[in-house]
């Protein structure tokens, strides 16, 4: 009878005592929720409602705005690498003269030296962004000023150092830009890093081909980059009007914050963060090479690539093959939601194959016609901007949510050490095939 009592007591314990162990549990992981802003704590059907979200739109197409106007300034700068240099030398620096007295018309200061100017900023920016405190606002503002201001230097400048601090300016916006972006990203659907993408390829195409058709009009470089100030304008408008503010961060869904396991928890620390970073290789070794060889190719020795008594000059086959070579990118980078590739590495081969077919074209001249060089260049284009995007879009599933913004913010880098080391390259490269004796087309279809 005792035990039927006792038996009794527990259940009635147990009746009162349920209640308020869920109610403190579900408050838990609100407190929890709220303390770690990366972890969310999904009701059911929440996921449903966040897949339909009707006002997606604004993010998807503002992130594609974003990417175009991030990378805008830094395209138009690498076009107009040619013509930075040119207006401030009178006559092309030639190299070795061969028995015809004619030697190779090219500036012994390359491209790469602009590649250089236009990279090395954004680099070290990008090295740093990482372990700065994420004032979103802020970044940006300084970012689109930034940008603003690289375009009014470029196109004012009356001396070469001018110009120059121009594109360092550029460089640096670029930095601040697709670190604060990438890294913002994980607070929205995963489907902004494939637009991202896309519009930073749109700013391949777009700026490149509006560089050349406005140069092709016999629009003066300053003229140029004052048309050009309205990017800045239209970045400003989509972040700060058009994108959505994260209320929610629908990053992952759980029943309870005990499902986390330590590999999930977001980083905290300077040390834990550097601690990470190992793991991060096998997406940045692979980005680091393809963008190597990508920029030894485009910086180094697109520019002594040269057919004769053409349709197009010397000046106007550079900004082309730049356009051929963005159109590649873009149709790459907005591609990941068709088909995807996670060996990143077997791009980097290839690539590889395309700096032995560039280099060995500048010292022998043996391509029959230029479209073969356009096709190349698409072939390389669209190598690029398939690693680039399918680099984040295998981050974006496989990196744990509370990890990806720091994730994001630093293998973004791999792309920057990929293009300073083939600027450094480039240019003793460029130099000494200028100093060879000038190799003669047999055969120009």
């Amino acid at each position: 009878m005792a035990r039927d009592v006792d038996e009794d007591v527990d259940h009635e314990l147990l009746a009162v005592l349920l209640p308020k162990m869920s109610a403190s549990s579900k408050q838990q992981e609100a407190e929890d929720s709220d303390h770690n802003p990366q972890v969310v704590v999904t009701p059911p059907g929440a996921a449903h409602s966040i897949r339909h979200d009707r006002s997606l739109w604004r993010d998807l197409t503002a992130y594609w705005i974003l990417g175009l106007c991030n990378n805008y300034g830094y395209v138009v700068m690498l076009s107009a690498a040619h013509d930075i240099i040119a207006q401030f030398n009178d006559e092309p620096e030639v190299g070795e003269v061969d028995d015809t007295g004619k030697g190779r018309e090219c500036h012994l200061v390359s491209t790469g030296a602009i590649l250089l100017a236009d990279v090395l900023p954004s680099l070290f920016v990008k090295i740093l962004m990482p372990f700065f405190p994420f004032w979103v606002n802020v970044r940006i503002g300084i970012a689109v000023a930034c940008s603003a201001a690289g375009f009014l230097f470029v196109g004012f400048a009356n001396a070469e150092w001018m110009a120059l601090l121009g594109v360092i300016i550029t460089s640096a916006s670029s930095g601040i830009g697709e670190t604060t972006f990438l890294a913002y990203s994980s607070r929205f659907n995963k489907n902004v890093i494939s637009t991202w993408s896309s519009g930073t390829g749109g700013a391949g195409v777009i700026g490149s081909l509006s560089y050349a058709s406005l140069r092709a009009l016999d629009v003066s470089p300053r003229d140029t980059m004052l048309i050009m100030l309205i990017f800045p304008a239209i970045e400003a408008f989509a972040f700060w009007l058009l994108l959505r503010r994260p209320q929610v961060l629908p990053v992952t869904t759980v029943e309870s914050t005990e499902e986390l396991i330590s590999d999930e928890k977001p980083l905290v620390g300077f040390k834990e963060k550097l601690s990470y970073i190992k793991h991060l290789f096998k997406y940045m070794l692979p980005l680091c090479l393809v963008y190597f060889f990508e920029y030894f190719i485009n910086q180094g020795l697109f520019e002594l690539v040269y057919f004769e008594n053409i349709f197009l000059d010397k000046a106007s086959q550079y900004r082309w093959l730049n356009v051929d070579y963005q159109i590649g990118v873009f149709i790459s980078r907005s591609s990941v939601n068709i088909f995807q590739l996670n060996k990143i590495w077997l791009m980097s081969v290839f690539q590889f194959i395309n700096v032995v077919y560039f280099l060995t074209e500048v010292i022998w001249f043996y391509t029959p016609t230029i479209w073969i060089v356009f096709v190349i260049v698409l072939w390389e284009g669209l190598l690029g901007g398939g690693a680039y995007v399918n680099t984040f879009y295998r981050m974006s599933k496989e990196i744990a949510p509370g990890r990806q913004q720091f994730a994001m913010s630093m293998v973004v880098q791999s792309d920057s050490y990929g293009i300073a080391l083939a600027g450094f390259l480039a240019i003793p490269v460029h130099n000494a095939i200028c100093e060879l004796p000038a190799a003669v087309r047999s055969v120009v279809w």
